[in-house]
């Protein structure tokens, strides 16, 4: 193993060691082992090299969930994690069904989301000849997994699938890729199901050691201006309880990431919300003029720091993270740690250092008075904006939000109020079109009790617009809103910004219809899916109400303007100081 995510250990292996029973097929040895990691749904596309497989899955509880695309089944699985915090399955055949899961896989490896893709191969004797529907799957996917397995030998399979799972799960959760031949599918053999695993290579550092710790309260007791800038990895981590109580502890202001969202509760009065290129205003003024940047489980990518030379460039940083590949990647740390996100909270709840801040905390509340998130309200049409604010107030705040990608993603993440994690679920590092529909998908299922709402625009919803086939078949009740402003937002935003609004291929509308096209109620209606358009802005909460008191599926065309534009933005390579605010 070589990828920059792996460090190493030996684990005790959840379920317990098992002898050899009698002979079975490789298949079945798969799907038995998937039973042993408690997997309760797959979401998984048949084909000639994975036929076995499914057979298998005849005889299993495991529930099959048939997207209509694998790039949809990826996507799907990787809702079902990100929402259940449990690791998502896909699997696909060879060839084509392979390289349509890539886009979710490398989704889930940008994201850090545990995720198993299984692709069935040909048989090994035709492995390297340009067989029908052969693809070099391992060497394809080299770049964007965790790790990756070809098995050869059916006696592999309990070994190479408790290793994945484990290694999905720990650490930087990430993807897997399992490789099976037909032939080795088709092979006999009695398993042997590992108590333990061994992996010499892969060693975890989850504890920071009491110094380092001592370090950062030194840090904190020198500064007069702090800031929390806190990622996905809180969640991950499961340490969102312990960061609002050292946030209280200590008295200091916490902006996350667009992935960290929901880990610490915004309407608490020391959340700045998200920092980032179309984050709070103050949530980018208290990173950037801070003295004291403590980072933890994130990871300074370019969309939160723009230029990273002036990026916090009088603080000093603090970099806490469970990947060690992450510490002064791309911003030099004072204090580097890696460890565990939770393991190092915990250990500073030991012993806090409260300081009142007074000057520092006045000037946050000043820029959050002068600087909110905000638009102008026009009564005449349907703004973005408005349709979220308005589904907010409708669901209380307590739905599960999925989005596709676009203005809509980040007008979801500005006025949809996030107050627990995994809350939130969308494609962050990748930016994925096409991610809402079978993520919500996959985040309903897992969770059948929440009011899973996908916000999409009408650009990205259309990448995967077939998965309603799968809302259908699977009953599967999730809303669905789209902004549907006939353009591909965001380009046109940065074409208006960037480019004297000169425009590409951006406007989606076809020009020889005389009403907004395509007619996504119709559509919905060909999959037995409700659905309802909102044409006019007193349209919009009767629209909203009946959506949210549908039993099951539901959706909601919501046309608005394109001339909107999402806003604080940041250009890109550039810093807070010029960021657009109207």
């Amino acid at each position: 193993m070589t990828h920059q995510r792996k460090t190493a250990t030996t684990a005790v292996h959840p379920a317990a060691a098992g002898a050899a029973g009698p002979e079975m097929k490789g298949a079945e040895i798969v799907i038995r082992a998937l039973e042993r990691e408690g997997v309760d749904m797959i979401f998984a596309y048949p084909g000639g090299a994975s036929m076995e497989l499914h057979q298998a899955l005849l005889n299993s509880p495991i529930r099959v969930v048939l997207p209509r695309h694998e790039q949809g089944g990826a996507f799907a699985a990787n809702g079902y994690a990100r929402a259940t915090g449990r690791v998502g399955v896909c699997m696909a055949t060879s060839g084509p069904g392979a390289t349509n899961l890539i886009t979710g896989i490398a989704d889930a490896y940008m994201d850090s989301v545990p995720l198993i893709a299984i692709t069935g191969q040909v048989p090994q004797r035709f492995i390297g000849k340009n067989a029908f529907q052969e693809t070099d799957i391992i060497g394809v996917t080299r770049p964007i997994v965790k790790h990756s397995y070809l098995v050869l030998n059916a006696a592999d399979i309990p070994k190479v699938m408790a290793e994945a799972f484990y290694l999905a799960a720990s650490g930087r959760p990430g993807p897997v890729v399992i490789d099976l031949p037909k032939d080795v599918q088709q092979a006999r053999c009695a398993p042997d199901f590992p108590a333990r695993i061994k992996l010499p290579t892969y060693r975890l550092r989850t504890e920071p050691s009491d110094a380092e710790v001592e370090a950062v309260r030194e840090a904190i007791r020198a500064c007069e201006r702090p800031c929390v800038y806190a990622g996905g990895g809180i969640i991950a981590a499961g340490a969102h309880q312990e960061l609002r109580k050292v946030a209280e502890a200590y008295n200091l202001p916490v902006t996350t990431t667009l992935l960290g969202l929901g880990a610490f509760p915004e309407s608490h009065p020391l959340s700045l919300k998200w920092l980032g290129m179309h984050g709070a205003y103050y949530a980018n003024c208290a990173a950037n003029e801070c003295d004291l940047l403590l980072c933890i489980g994130a990871r300074f990518d370019d969309r939160v720091t723009g230029n990273v030379a002036s990026f916090a460039e009088h603080a000093t940083v603090v970099h806490v993270d469970i990947d060690p590949s992450e510490i002064n990647k791309n911003k030099k740390a004072d204090i580097g740690i890696v460890c565990d996100a939770r393991q190092f909270l915990q250990k500073l709840l030991e012993h806090p250092v409260r300081k009142e801040y007074a000057a520092w905390h006045a000037r946050i509340e000043a820029w959050k008075r002068d600087y909110p998130f905000s638009y102008n309200p026009d009564e005449e049409s349907i703004q973005p904006q408005h349709v979220i604010e308005t589904l907010y107030e409708l669901t209380g705040g307590k739905a599960l939000i999925v989005t596709g990608v676009g203005q809509h993603q980040m007008w979801a993440g500005q006025f949809y109020k996030f107050e627990r994690p995994r809350q939130f679920l969308t494609s962050g590092g990748l930016g994925a079109m096409g991610f809402g529909l079978p993520a919500a998908i996959g985040a309903k299922l897992g969770c059948p009790d929440a009011l899973v709402v996908c916000i999409d625009g009408d650009g990205s919803f259309q990448m995967n617009i077939q998965e309603l086939g799968t809302v259908f078949a699977e009953e599967v009740g999730v809303k669905v809103v789209i902004l549907n402003n006939q353009h591909l937002g965001m380009v046109a935003q940065w074409e208006d910004r960037f480019y004297g609004s000169r425009r590409g291929d951006t406007v989606l509308s076809n020009t020889r219809v005389d009403r907004p096209y395509p007619d996504f109620v119709q559509i919905a209606k060909g999959f037995f899916v409700p659905g309802r358009e909102v044409n006019s802005r007193d349209e919009l909460q009767p629209a909203l109400e009946e959506m949210l008191a549908a039993e099951g599926a539901f959706v909601l065309d919501v046309h608005t303007g394109y001339q909107e534009h999402v806003l604080p933005m940041i250009p890109a390579g550039g810093s807070y100081r010029e960021s657009i605010l109207e």
